[in-house]
């Protein structure tokens, strides 16, 4: 009977053993099938090639522009089609003589410890910035403020030295204007050498950051603005572009996403599965050739139209990019500001065109030759590329061969970016690859650049018979307060540039992302810069 009753007892317990050993293993292994990126149901996981850095919104690299952008806000937003909207500040009154800026700012808002966001620390934001004036100073309104007002606690003026219309556009920039909490200011306030803690208003806060490895941001659910969907957002740093499509693929992340964070190729391979979904942006950028003209084989403007004219564009942006950028017609894309007036010419392939201009420059083509030559002199030039950057090198390949039929040796040469940034600004060139800024930034701070000397375009643009008044336009532009004389200026200097042939626009630029099929409304920001997680969610 004992015995009897004991192994009873023994087969129960070890049915319930079994029983419960059986639902754990199958909790384990559904979780594990579920969600391979861990046990965070509302975390959505992205991918980065290099740390977010210090979270410092008043310093530059290593610091990452989108997670700044996580964390603080600017007092304007810089929307579609260029359109300035309020942010932290509700509105703003800008005075008849363009010198004086009044915002009037939010009364709702908080950091993210709880502290107000005021006049006062506007004020300190400001005056931190203007302690390194020569460090932000590439931001054309940094150096005119003249002064910074506190007018009460919710109303702060800006005065400036001079006019600057761009000021406004230029305060929708992610760094170094954004705004930094009392609690993360050192004691002696220079936020230059770092910050306590990065204590912002922004939808999120920096949870957890093991450096080089990976950030967590945590929604700040008390935000005065539109509450994020997702919970919480991880950034996997993974420098490897292939490393990180595998990780993709295999669910470990939700997003890819940026500018060449995946390779074209990749992104058009995983588009083809059809087992996850893309998205492409508006232009953002202008891929384009920059042609020195105080190189004497490049200092006629018919040579530098003839190179326009000599290759197939339309060819080379679809061959390359397989569609994913397009072909650029102008200088800057057309949905920035100003830049729907520019009247320049629109040039299409016409290789005969080419070689006809490339003849009356006195550029001929000598019998049983294939380079031309003048004056006993052979047409031939540099290419300068990034030699990391495989679009480049592979459009300098292809013109290095449509030139070669028309007549023009080629040379392309690839360089570390350092080094190419170095050359162009040193005049060390005859053809450069370069992009514009794109969005909040431009038009004027392109303009900005071929005004300034020690940039390459100011050098570029050498040979213009009309190169003083483009300049004097250029400075003009800033300083003009109407808005009808503002846009004529700008079509005039766009064509004028344009049509003389110092730039040749290639391609537009544009971001891709992809992501997978439970994640819904992603968008692109209008601001190059800033994050695209606000609106974003992740399907339970």
């Amino acid at each position: 009977m004992f015995n009897e009753r004991n192994s009873r007892k023994t087969l129960l317990i070890t049915v319930l053993i079994l029983l419960l050993s059986t639902l754990l293993f199958g909790c384990t292994n559904a979780s594990n099938v579920s969600d391979p990126k861990g046990d965070q149901d509302n975390m959505l996981t992205m991918a980065w090639p290099r740390d977010v850095g210090e979270m410092n919104p008043h310093v530059y690299n290593p610091s990452q522009l989108f997670a700044q952008s996580m964390v603080y806000e600017p007092l304007v937003s810089y929307q579609d089609g260029g359109e300035l909207k309020p942010h932290l500040a509700e509105s703003w009154d800008i005075s008849d003589d363009g010198k004086e800026y009044t915002f009037h700012l939010r009364q709702d808002v908080k950091f993210s410890d709880g502290t107000s966001f005021n006049a006062e620390i506007v004020k300190k934001n400001f005056d931190t910035i203007l302690n390194n004036v020569e460090l932000h100073s590439w931001l054309g309104f940094i150096s005119k403020i003249d002064q910074t007002d506190v007018i009460d606690e919710n109303t702060f003026k800006l005065t400036l030295t001079e006019p600057y219309y761009p000021t406004i556009q230029e305060l929708a920039v992610v760094r170094p204007v954004r705004f930094l909490g009392e609690a993360g200011f050192p004691e002696d306030g220079d936020t230059s050498k770092g910050v306590v803690e990065p204590v912002g208003t922004g939808p999120w806060i920096l949870e957890e950051h093991k450096v080089d490895e990976y950030a967590i941001y945590k929604r700040n659910e008390n935000y005065w603005g539109e509450l994020p969907k997702a919970e919480k957002i991880k950034v996997k740093i993974i420098p490897d572009a292939e490393t990180r499509v595998l990780a993709f693929e295999k669910g470990e992340l939700d997003l890819i996403y940026g500018e060449g964070v995946i390779s074209l190729d990749a992104f058009k391979q995983l588009e083809s599965t059809g087992d996850y979904e893309t998205s492409i942006s508006e232009p953002v950028a202008t891929r384009q050739l920059v042609i020195n003209s105080t190189k004497e084989q490049l200092s006629d403007e018919r040579v530098r139209q003839a190179l326009h004219y000599g290759f197939n564009k339309e060819a080379l942006v679809e061959g390359i990019t397989s569609g994913y950028e397009e072909k650029a017609d102008y200088i800057l894309p057309t949905n920035l500001p100003y830049t729907k007036g520019n009247d320049a010419k629109v040039i299409d392939y016409e290789v005969e065109k080419a070689k006809s201009l490339l003849d009356e420059a006195g550029w001929t083509l000598p019998k049983g030759k294939a380079v031309r030559e003048k004056d006993g002199q052979s047409l031939e030039v540099d290419l300068m590329y990034d030699s990391a950057e495989s679009i480049q090198k592979t459009m300098a390949e292809t013109l290095q061969a449509e030139w070669g039929a028309i007549g023009v040796k080629l040379n392309i040469v690839g360089v570390e970016l350092t080094e190419q940034i170095q050359r162009f600004k040193d005049n060390k060139f005859d053809i450069n690859f370069f992009s514009n800024y794109g969005a909040p930034y431009d038009p004027h701070t392109f303009l900005n650049i071929v005004l300034s000397e020690g940039f390459g375009f100011n050098e570029a643009i050498s040979a213009y018979p009309n190169k003083a008044e483009l300049l004097k336009q250029i400075a003009e532009v800033p300083k003009t307060t109407d808005e009808e004389k503002r846009q004529q200026l700008y079509s005039s200097i766009l064509t004028s540039i344009q049509d003389q042939g110092a730039i040749i626009p290639i391609s537009y630029v544009k971001k891709t992302a992809i992501y997978q099929k439970d994640v819904t409304n992603f968008t692109f920001p209008a601001n190059r810069d800033e994050h695209p997680f606000t609106g974003i969610s992740i399907e339970q």
